[in-house]
């Protein structure tokens, strides 16, 4: 298993037991549908944005593990994407403070500290999803990728494929240089019974290969080569959910109406949770709320799907793109955070 626990978890543990903790609430509502559930998806950007991607610092990891200790309620899922494990440009200029910590362990001890200074009982499981790493050498890499998810204390996992990440990348050309890209899964049971399955994934850029990208209008999710990880992505959450409760999260590179998300909504039978919250708007206005920024642009690429049956209340918490809040700047993203309730 990879899982990354903070060292203080069986304290933790300990205390999550308090009698005086009544936000866990074991009954199903009258109406049949499950206690709301929170779900967080947030593109890290390798905790480098400060350095425009070249490096990670601490100041970005501790910043991002107070403002997820900030939300309230606090997430029940926590899914980043773009986060790295050891390389050149993980430890270039963020202090190493024990030899083999990641920056996902790092993450998982600011997190921790801060719940603890805010006194707040929960704390969170890190599982992490390895991708893809560029070597210099045996033992020293450039840097690496991949994707985690973090689990509050009133989830168990039941099945996670931590150890073997599920493989959508589309290879044609330049195949040696090609980023693989990944499907992380989690099976999960809440204490009170409720069961629910987690996809977070990270989907490739249009090729710049092609000749449409260079001539079409919109690029974001018209890549043929996203469209065949789309398909590959589908096909295998059909094949591993556990539950027919289940989330599809991530940074799509992918604008609201391309053929990416159309796909997924419409051949799929996914649910843009999103948009569903305001009312399913129109493409053009789906697309102004930025979820990533680059220069002057503003993209929308940041999604989070789920199963027809989820029943979603808000987006409370997400900002967009420059829009201000506490994960403002920290990123070249920003999260998406929603509530849902299901039958």
């Amino acid at each position: 298993m990879r899982r990354a626990e903070t060292k203080r978890d069986d304290h933790n543990r300990h205390e999550s037991q308090h009698p005086d903790d009544e936000t866990r609430d074991r009954r199903t509502h009258d109406d049949g549908l499950s206690r709301p559930l929170r779900v967080m998806t947030y593109n890290v950007r390798y905790f480098g944005h400060a350095t425009r991607g070249l490096a990670s610092t601490a100041n970005t990891i501790t910043r991002i593990a107070r403002s997820i200790a900030n939300l309230s309620p606090l997430p029940d899922l926590v899914c980043l994407q773009e986060v790295e494990t050891q390389s050149i440009r993980s430890l270039s200029i963020t202090r190493r403070y024990f030899p083999e910590e990641t920056q996902l362990d790092r993450l998982m001890t600011e997190l921790t500290a801060a719940l603890r200074q805010k006194k707040h009982p929960d704390f969170f499981t890190a599982y992490y999803f390895p991708a893809h790493k560029y070597s210099l050498t045996k033992n020293t890499n450039i840097y690496t990728t991949g994707l985690a998810v973090l689990a509050n204390r009133a989830l168990s996992a039941g099945h996670h494929n931590a150890e073997s990440p599920h493989d959508i990348t589309h290879r044609r050309l330049a195949r040696r240089f090609k980023q693989t890209r990944i499907c992380a899964h989690a099976a999960f049971e809440r204490e009170d019974g409720l069961r629910f399955d987690v996809f977070n994934t990270h989907l490739s850029l249009p090729s710049f290969l092609s000749r449409t990208f260079w001539t079409g209008e919109a690029r974001m999710g018209f890549g043929k080569n996203q469209l065949v990880e789309a398909e590959e992505l589908l096909s295998f959450v059909h094949r591993a959910k556990k539950s027919e409760n289940f989330f599809i999260v991530g940074d799509f590179n992918s604008l609201p109406g391309s053929p990416v998300d159309r796909f997924l909504r419409e051949k799929g039978g996914l649910v843009d949770a999103f948009r569903a919250t305001r009312g399913d708007p129109p493409d053009h206005e789906a697309r102004a709320f930025g979820t990533a920024g680059f220069l002057n642009l503003r993209m929308h690429l940041d999604h989070v799907y789920s199963s027809p049956n989820a029943r979603w209340l808000d987006f409370s918490g997400t900002e967009k793109f420059g829009g201000g809040g506490d994960f403002e700047g920290l990123s070249d993203h920003v999260p998406l955070i929603g509530r849902c309730r299901f039958e």
